[in-house]
């Protein structure tokens, strides 16, 4: 798989996104407007400066969506239209543009991050170290790897019209129940458990200990579930193409 050809078709996926500010626009604006709502106009919390929580947190519901939509939905719809079919015959590895996809994404992640930092600095006095600022940078950017493979599995098994129902089925309630608005300590004593089992939370717990806001227990853990993860979900996600293939 040449780098080259990957970066041909990153470029193409990219003009594809500037053509499309529906999809663009949604996906950039949603964490920031929460973030500028939740943590710089409204806080919480005294006891938790929350506009650098809310950073970690909003980074970590800002690098789901493109992850989450660019491939759910996105597979779903260019499946529904002949593209992979199309694709699978092209004389190119099926990896090209599954790697231009995940490089789009983590892209989003980067523009996200960039944005809510810059608020985050300006204006709800976060304060962190240069090298904090890189680490929480590649911890979100890279974040997007297990929603690139839960969203490619998606897109592989449902159709376009499910797609974008199921994943926004799926986005917001994972994102909630992990803890990525509310802090885990303020749900009640029996929702609680539910966090762990899902990614979003071994992210944020990650990201969390990067600024300093709260020391991750056992990093190695949450990178571990992660990692699981994404190889359960390219897992199916195999199968799914498997099953494309046959019909």
């Amino acid at each position: 798989m040449s780098a080259a050809v990957v970066l041909r078709e990153t470029r193409a996926e990219f003009l594809n996104v500037l053509r499309q500010p529906a999809f663009a626009l949604p996906t950039l604006l949603f964490p920031v407007i929460f973030y500028v709502f939740f943590g710089l106009v409204f806080t919480m919390s005294r006891s938790i400066h929350m506009p650098t929580w809310l950073l970690a947190t909003f980074g970590v519901l800002g690098v789901m969506a493109p992850a989450l939509f660019g491939f759910g939905v996105g597979i779903a719809v260019e499946k529904g239209e002949g593209w992979l079919r199309l694709k699978r015959v092209a004389p190119v590895s099926p990896f090209v543009p599954l790697a231009a996809r995940a490089l789009m994404a983590m892209i989003f992640a980067f523009l996200v991050f960039a944005i809510l930092a810059t608020l985050g600095a300006l204006f709800g006095g976060v304060q962190l170290p240069r090298m904090q600022w890189l680490a929480l940078a590649a911890t979100l950017t890279l974040g997007t790897l297990p929603f690139c493979a839960m969203g490619l599995a998606g897109g592989l098994w449902l159709n376009a019209r499910a797609a974008p129902a199921v994943v926004n089925l799926v986005y917001l309630p994972m994102a909630m129940l992990s803890g990525l608005w509310i802090p885990l300590p303020a749900f009640p004593d029996w929702l609680q458990p539910v966090a762990p089992a899902l990614p979003p939370y071994h992210l944020a717990a990650i990201a969390l200990d990067v600024v300093g806001a709260q020391p991750a227990k056992a990093i190695l853990l949450h990178v571990g579930v992660l990692t699981a993860f994404t190889a359960a979900f390219l897992g199916i996600a195999a199968w799914g193409w498997h099953r494309a293939k046959e019909r």
